[in-house]
């Protein structure tokens, strides 16, 4: 939508062919190499078939998930032996400088990505977050280096510039891959221009209230749930037994949706959160979006909702999936990395997304009543 194109969301086969811009959604992050590989090798031949004009891999900004096995996957898909992966996104803070990443100037290890449950940045060194520090065949490098024939070349960036320069580097022979910043530059590069952010306001909100579904521990996801609750907004957490290896029965989940639901019918809008301290086992903390997706889903079939928020993209894919909506239409983004979504089925129903680490827009806050702290 930045760029005056229409857009869709789907899973792999579903692309409908009315859309300038497909995304396919292969949930990838969290599976073993081989699955990753096995799931992005699907959708980029599915997106040949599709006869796309060009192929972008989107990967996590800060290379959590099986970026290397996906890649290596995607590129005999396309007949090409080189990709460009420039994962930074200077205006969020996230750059490369001489093979390390940094958040705001600090390495990515002194962060809270360090305490990521289930892929923690626990060095700077980008071919370390890789897991591809004796990959013969992954560089990293500047946009004025030549560049080797055939493997993964991962791109420094630090600034927009850097990102233009990678972008007007591409060849049409390599496999363009990174973060959202550079998908920009390269659509830049092909002619079209962004849309001024004036005309990406948030869409009004819909008939009924509002529900945000926080799935992240993230201290931007800390510090919305603290304003929320200084500004009087009903805030419903997962029991705390879930921390020591308990179980998320039926009962509670019905329980905890009920009082939602009651609040629901008081108040403009609640917030689901998990609420507990962090848990530090992948598995169990992955789990933590799925409970709370399981009473999001309960309080939906309950109460008609006019505006569903989800903070964090593993707690929305679980929701979308949950609830079958299989086909998303982006109305708008809101602000870099939060986007709008109409859902198929459910005209009345907006959704809006985005990633954990990010905050919501002052635009959001102002909508439901929140102002930060």
């Amino acid at each position: 939508m930045r760029h005056g194109l229409q857009a869709e969301i789907v899973e792999v086969g579903q692309a409908s062919g009315e859309a300038n811009l497909v995304c396919v959604d292969t949930n990838s992050r969290s599976c073993s190499p081989r699955e990753a590989a096995r799931r992005a090798a699907l959708a980029a031949r599915m997106l040949r078939a599709c006869r796309a004009r060009w192929v972008y891999k989107k990967v996590d900004s800060v290379l959590r998930g099986q970026v290397v096995a996906e890649l290596e996957a995607v590129m005999p898909q396309l007949g090409v032996k080189r990709a460009l992966l420039v994962p930074a996104n200077p205006a969020l803070g996230r750059t490369i400088s001489d093979g390390e990443y940094f958040i705001h100037g600090r390495p990515i290890h002194q962060t809270e990505f360090a305490r990521d449950a289930e892929h923690p940045r626990l060095s700077a060194r980008v071919l370390d977050l890789m897991r591809a520090s004796n990959h013969p065949a992954i560089h990293v490098g500047k946009a004025a280096d030549s560049l080797q024939a055939e493997g993964v070349v991962v791109g420094e960036a630090g600034s927009s510039r850097d990102l233009k320069r990678w972008a007007a580097g591409w060849a049409s022979n390599e496999l363009p891959a990174g973060g959202a910043e550079f998908f920009g530059a390269l659509l830049a590069r092909e002619g079209y221009k962004e849309i001024a952010a004036h005309s990406r306001a948030a869409p009004a909100p819909g008939a009924g209230p509002h529900l945000f579904v926080c799935g992240t521990m993230s201290e931007s996801g800390r510090e919305f749930i603290r304003a929320a609750r200084k500004g009087g907004t009903p805030v419903f957490s997962l029991p705390r037994e879930l921390t020591r290896g308990g179980r998320m029965t039926r009962a509670a989940a019905e329980a905890i949706s009920r009082e939602a639901v009651a609040a629901l019918r008081r108040n403009p809008g609640v917030i689901l959160h998990i609420g507990l301290p962090r848990v530090r086992e992948p598995r169990a903390a992955g789990l933590l979006a799925t409970h709370l997706v399981r009473i999001a889903q309960l309080v939906l079939g309950q109460i008609e909702i006019g505006q569903v928020y989800v903070e964090g993209g593993a707690t929305a894919v679980e929701l979308v999936r949950r609830l079958g909506w299989d086909r998303l239409t982006v109305l708008c983004e809101v602000a870099p990395g939060v986007a709008t979504l109409g859902v198929g089925g459910a005209p009345s129903l907006c959704l809006t997304i985005k990633p954990g680490s990010y905050v919501w827009p002052d635009q959001i806050r102002e909508l439901t009543g929140l102002t930060r702290a």
